[in-house]
């Protein structure tokens, strides 16, 4: 009366269950790896010539008229040749809360749709509720050209004469 019983101890073999779950964790990962991948991508500063981010050839010194203001869409700025010959570039982002301002050549000031902050053309406050001047890039003459580094805002709370790049 010897009983055999046989008991199924070998784990050699993958059943269906085992290889549908392993089946669906590599998904999973291969999914989790693709978007955190080009999340990563999106969330990368761009750095291009020419763009925000970058470095901007606004031009040629002499293209720009003293007392003028041109925007430069790309880049985010508005370049400012003020009277005395020094270049100015202020970002088109309001310091109150981060909508865009237009330049109005008729009022001769930068305007906030939102809230309807004003600014001078040296993009001090003229009136609230933006707690500051406009903030600033920091410009290079080089070979005539004017070059503005949109990599890095400067924040200031007014216009100062020594913010100002002068060619030469």
């Amino acid at each position: 009366m010897n009983k055999k019983t046989t008991t199924k101890n070998d784990t050699s073999e993958l059943n269906r269950r085992d290889f549908l779950k392993m089946g669906a964790s590599a998904l999973s990962l291969l999914a989790v790896l693709e978007v955190g991948g080009a999340s990563l991508l999106f969330m990368q500063p761009r750095s291009l010539e020419g763009e925000f981010g970058g470095t901007v050839n606004a031009g040629p010194v002499d293209s720009f008229p003293t007392s003028s203001v041109t925007h430069f869409p790309d880049g985010r700025f508005f370049l400012i040749h003020t009277e005395t010959g020094g270049f100015l570039a202020v970002y088109q982002r309001c310091t109150h809360l981060g909508c865009t301002v237009n330049w109005e050549p008729d009022q001769n000031r930068f305007f906030c749709p939102c809230h309807a902050s004003a600014f001078d053309i040296h993009g001090d406050v003229q009136n609230p509720p933006a707690p500051r001047a406009l903030d600033t890039f920091a410009i290079t003459v080089e070979e005539g050209q004017v070059i503005v580094n949109t990599g890095a805002i400067q924040t200031r709370d007014e216009f100062a004469p020594e913010q100002l790049a002068y060619a030469g």
